[in-house]
């Protein structure tokens, strides 16, 4: 049962007030990135007019403001995901940036010849490039988990690719593309059996999934601020203190920096070690509010609505003749990817748009995972707090109308 005003969330949401071909504006593509509320907006805009000022070496009353602002967002990111320490919460440009980060850093450290990295079928490129190339320099070996045809990993196939070798096992938490909500906290566990070390990609989950890394006992975990209702450019990187301590850093300048001669250079302690330069000031600050907006809206309650949504769209999607959906995982997020019967899935979204409905056509960046299932690409609707079941309504119509008109 819905307990949240869907009416005054959407108020909060100024991007959703406007006509799109002549029409009222209708947004399926959260899982690419969330709209942002009110909120996010002017504490972004209220730092550039308010108290705009590089951080941590001022000692004006503006720098002292934008610094306090900064590393309030630490503390909220900490609290978020339950981390030990602020020591442990190292701001990034997002999911891509942390993910090349642990490559770049444990990975290149302490990975040899021989080793490997298990990765699955489903995982979008920004969790397999960056350990393809780790493995290019390395001579490591890459190892895939199959997945079914519903979505869902092979979970004895998985344990049959662990075994001493296995040095990092980086998987998703919640497929950008299926939906598929993965045993994150078993396939942690299995992996510290062998003594590897764990990355978990949350970029998907953050905003949908109650996520303890503690609990978890997950090594790495990263996510993306703009898929959790806050700004672009912005996210952060979780890693137990014992392995950020012995990583040395990947970017230098400053601020991550002690002490500098043209002798040697000692590096600042966590987490500043990790971020050099000015950083994104004010997007970190927006994050803040962000997750503040999160918490009181109660994300059980987000998640329990865009399962509702989601079990509505489903019911809805499976009486279209000719339509298939690509996912039917035990356990999903809010994302609903299909394919049409003789419809390439670009026509699907270009006539969609032209009445205001805006989904995610193509491979979704999981070319791997649409080849495992025999697909060009998929059309893809995902849903969020701001949506409601009239607007999957009109989607339903939008589908039966493209298909009178190319078949």
């Amino acid at each position: 049962m819905n307990t949240l005003n869907i009416d005054k969330i959407r108020a909060d949401f100024p991007i959703l007030d406007q006509d799109v071909n002549g029409k009222k504006l209708v947004y399926f593509d959260n899982a690419a990135t969330t709209q942002k509320p009110n909120v996010v907006i002017d504490a972004v805009s209220n730092y550039y007019k308010g108290y705009n000022s590089n951080i941590h070496r001022g000692i004006h009353h503006l720098a002292e403001k934008a610094t306090s602002a900064f590393e309030l967002s630490r503390t909220t990111i900490k609290d978020f995901i339950n981390a030990e320490s602020t020591d442990e919460v190292i701001f990034t440009y997002g999911t891509t940036d942390g993910i090349n980060l642990v490559a770049q850093t444990y990975g290149r450290s302490f990975l040899t010849e021989g080793d490997e990295i298990i990765i699955s079928t489903m995982e979008h490129h920004s969790n397999i490039v960056p350990w393809q190339m780790l493995c290019e320099e390395k001579g490591c070996v890459l190892k895939v988990i199959p997945i079914n045809d519903d979505g869902d990993i092979l979970f004895d196939e998985y344990k049959k690719l662990l075994s001493e070798k296995t040095k990092i096992v980086s998987v998703v938490y919640a497929s950008n593309a299926l939906g598929t909500v993965n045993p994150i906290a078993e396939i942690i566990e299995e992996a510290h059996k062998v003594g590897a070390v764990t990355l978990v990609d949350a970029a998907q989950a953050m905003s949908h999934i109650d996520i303890d890394v503690q609990a978890l006992d997950v090594d790495f975990l990263c996510f993306s601020a703009h898929k959790l209702y806050g700004p672009t450019g912005m996210g952060a990187l979780y890693g137990k203190r014992e392995l950020l301590d012995k990583m040395p850093p990947w970017r230098g300048g400053g601020e991550m920096i002690k002490d500098v001669t043209f002798e040697k250079t000692t590096y600042n302690e966590l987490p500043y070690k990790f971020e050099a330069g000015t950083p994104n000031i004010a997007d970190v600050i927006g994050i803040t509010t962000a997750i503040e907006y999160v918490n009181t809206l109660g994300k059980k309650n987000i998640a329990d609505y865009e399962n509702e949504l989601l079990e509505y769209a489903t019911e809805r999607f499976e009486a279209i003749s000719g339509l298939k959906i690509i996912g039917k995982a035990k356990e999903k997020v809010s994302v609903l990817s299909f394919v049409m019967d003789g419809i390439h899935p670009q026509d699907i979204g270009v006539l969609l748009d032209q009445q205001g409905i805006a989904i995610r056509t193509g491979h979704h960046c999981t070319q791997p995972l649409m080849q495992r299932l025999g697909l060009v690409g998929t059309s893809r609707a995902s849903f969020a707090v701001y949506n409601t079941k009239e607007e999957i309504d009109r989607m339903v119509e939008g589908i039966e109308k493209a298909k009178r008109f190319l078949l």
